[in-house]
């Protein structure tokens, strides 16, 4: 049996995920970092990116924005601003979301505005981007 290490995936949402897995694979700030059994402590801000989590052999995708990755010896967490499995993803909402983003984007009003729209098609595109590796 592989080594395992608890993991728990918190959002505003409530717990999305509790148990043991081999390993994940998440996108932060600085780049992608994976995360095995016996790491030394860390933490990082996670990115929009994918998420990967290897449990009993297999690995299961999610699409991740913002948040955090804490590691310490008991337990690995994540504290995302957004999370979804690659299953529960609506495709047809993000590609909708994609489109009222660069509609956005387009319309040239503040910087806040395009950096808001920026960050929203950068969430919509890692949505899709992960519904279509199902």
């Amino acid at each position: 049996m592989a080594s395992t290490f608890h993991l728990q995936i918190v959002t505003p949402d409530g717990l999305k995920f509790d148990g043991q897995v081999e390993n994940i694979v998440v996108r932060t700030t600085e780049g992608d970092v994976g995360i095995l059994k016996n790491r030394s402590d860390y933490m990082a801000a996670i990115s929009v990116g994918p998420l990967k989590v290897k449990q009993d052999g297999q690995y299961r995708l999610a699409a991740v924005s913002g948040g955090f990755l804490s590691v310490t010896k008991d337990i690995t967490r994540i504290v995302a601003t957004t999370f979804e499995w690659a299953d529960e993803i609506d495709k047809e909402r993000a590609l909708n979301a994609k489109a009222k983003a660069q509609e956005r984007l387009n319309s040239k009003k503040s910087d806040f505005d395009i950096q808001m729209a920026e960050l929203k098609l950068k969430r919509a595109l890692n949505r899709i981007n992960i519904a279509d590796k199902l």
